[in-house]
Formats: structure tokens, C-alpha cells, sequence
């Protein structure tokens, strides 16, 4: 069984892939499978968005990268050509070396993934908008605005999910730390995996 996991910007979706990796689902943590395939195409990357980019090791630098494409549609897509493709490849790798086994893609992109159409359930974490900013900010910190434009972005979300073969599962994080908090998201958890036989 192949379940998708994803969420809005600072939901707390890598949070829930902790809690299905203690109940030993296999869980491939796209965003940093990214990473790898931006590495695996820096060539390209460095023709298309410019040497600058280089970091004195020759890795590619992320956090420019990202101020040269977010924000901007046709910079973004670019990327998008060139890193996804690899992405997706490198997925359906790790994905053919655990056949048989109950896999969790978690990815901010689910969306976009080969693997989307192939999804038994979708785990789609949502937390409060309060609790999304503080995170951003104590985890990215950024300016505001900038957390602000991520946020926005994302305000048809939840509906290219809705479109998919997939079950949907909500998994409400309130994020607030209370152990009766915690312990309704394990039960949830546990609900969603019981439903799915696993």
C-alpha cells in the first residue's frame, strides 16, 4: 500500500511522518529527496538560472535559487522542468525496493508526484493559521511578508487533492504541545491505518 502525506506550509505534516515511521511504515521524505535531485541537475540548474548559484564546493546554493524562482510563475516552472523529472525517478526508485512494504511518499507536491494517480489514502494535515505562522517564523525565520506570501500561495491547496483516485484523510494538528493533543493525533492515526488494514 502507497500512502500519500502532505499539508499546507508549517501544518505539521513531517511531524505525522515521525508517528507513522514509529509504527514502521517505510516514509520517503520527498522535500529532501528534492534537494538530492536539484544536486543530480546542477548543470542544468547553473545554465538556466546562472553561475551564481555555484557555492564555493560546487553545490548548488537553494536559498538563491529560491529568491530567483518563488513568486515568479515562469521561473518556477522551469525549475519545476528540470528537478521534477528527477525527483520523480529517484521516487519510483525507492519505491521499487521496498515492493510489498506499506510506503508513505510525504511531500509538500504530492500533487506532482508520478506516483499521485497510484495512492491508496492521502494523509492531509491541517493546523490552525495562528499556529502555522508561529512555526514559520521560528522555523524559517523570515519577514513576515515573506511567511504571509508563502501562505497565500497556497489557497487552492486542498482542492488538487480532492481530484486525485485517493481516499482523503484530515488529520487535525492543533500543535499546541498538550498531551491530550498528542494523544488525539496518535488515535487518529492509529484510526487511519486500522481502516487501511495495516
Amino acid at each position: 500500500m502507497v500512502i500519500g502525506l502532505t499539508g499546507k506550509y508549517c501544518s505539521g505534516k513531517n511531524y505525522i511522518a515521525t508517528l507513522l515511521e514509529k509504527r514502521e511504515l517505510a516514509v520517503l521524505d520527498v522535500d529532501k529527496l528534492g534537494h538530492i535531485a536539484i544536486e543530480n541537475q546542477k548543470s542544468a540548474i547553473f545554465s538556466r538560472f546562472g553561475d551564481d548559484l555555484r557555492n564555493s564546493d560546487s553545490s548548488v546554493n537553494r536559498r538563491l535559487l529560491g529568491e530567483k524562482v518563488f513568486g515568479k510563475a515562469h521561473e518556477l516552472a522551469a525549475l519545476e522542468a528540470i528537478a521534477h523529472p528527477e525527483a520523480n525517478r529517484l521516487t519510483e526508485e525507492w519505491l521499487a525496493a521496498r515492493k510489498g512494504e506499506n510506503c508513505v511518499i510525504n511531500a509538500a507536491l504530492l500533487h506532482k508526484s508520478s506516483v499521485f494517480m497510484r495512492l491508496d489514502c492521502i494523509i492531509l494535515v491541517r493546523a490552525p493559521l495562528a499556529v502555522r505562522l508561529i512555526r514559520a517564523k521560528r522555523r524559517d525565520k523570515l519577514p513576515w511578508h515573506a511567511i504571509i506570501k508563502r501562505i497565500a500561495s497556497q489557497r487552492n491547496f486542498s482542492a488538487q487533492y480532492f481530484s486525485g483516485n485517493a481516499d482523503i484523510c484530515i488529520v487535525e494538528n492543533p500543535g499546541n504541545g498538550k498531551l491530550r493533543d498528542i494523544a488525539a493525533l496518535n488515535r487518529r492515526i492509529d484510526a487511519i491505518l486500522s481502516r487501511l488494514g495495516i
